[in-house]
């Protein structure tokens, strides 16, 4: 089956439209317009009739909805090893939040020491998309049972003038004070993060469910 074709047949132009304005530096024409949920059906029958693994080699991609069921594809694969070769090999075609933050092997759930190596990597690299994705997987699997005081470290020695980046380490850090207070909130009180990034943390763990009322009003306190 044609599945570009496909995929053209499902365009909804003005979800495209929607789609191209929370996605700046993506151009419109590479937006088909079809909805998540319909890709990973489609994703779904990909990866049953083996084509997934013939998709995966022709990079880079013509559309952005391609991208999408590439990361679908390594998120479904079961293969540790395997899926963090074909992760080294996208990651530098990603050039958008969406795909990046789409992308969440299941396969790194049950190899937490081999992927913090990984993680570790992924967060020193200068490509915008490959550190945020480092951090979001650390975010991911290390701020719960697996959580070490000393982890906090890997965002937080991160500098870098990239939105996309800054966004995705207050987003671990809002993360991490809601599940692991008593030594996240220690970064803020030594301002150890820079400014926007101090800032922007202490407003997205403010709008957390998951934040009490009096750690709201100790952080605002600590606002820079």
């Amino acid at each position: 089956m044609n599945y570009i074709g496909k995929l053209l047949n499902l365009q909804d132009k003005s979800f495209a439209d929607f789609q191209a304005g929370l996605l700046p530096g993506t151009k419109r024409a590479s937006i088909i317009g079809v909805r998540l949920p319909i890709l990973r059906d489609i994703a779904k029958e990909l990866i049953k009739d083996g084509s997934s693994k013939e998709w995966m080699k022709n990079l880079p991609h013509k559309f952005f909805e391609e991208n999408l069921l590439h990361s679908i594809f390594i998120s479904e694969m079961k293969d540790f090893d395997e899926c963090v070769a074909e992760t080294d090999r996208f990651l530098p075609f990603v050039d958008n939040w969406a795909v990046c933050d789409t992308m969440s092997p299941k396969s790194f759930k049950k190899n937490r020491e081999k992927l913090l190596v990984k993680i570790r990597s992924w967060a020193e690299s200068r490509e915008v998309y490959t550190c945020r994705f480092g951090i979001k997987m650390l975010m991911n699997h290390f701020l719960d049972g697996d959580f070490r005081e000393e982890l906090l470290q890997i965002p937080a020695s991160v500098k870098s003038e990239e939105y996309y980046v800054n966004m995705m380490i207050a987003w671990f850090f809002a993360t991490a004070l809601a599940k692991q207070w008593e030594p996240t909130v220690k970064y803020l009180e030594n301002r150890s993060l820079s400014v926007w990034v101090h800032n922007k943390t202490i407003q997205k763990a403010r709008e957390s469910f998951r934040i009490t009322a009096e750690q709201k009003t100790y952080l605002k306190s600590l606002k820079a």
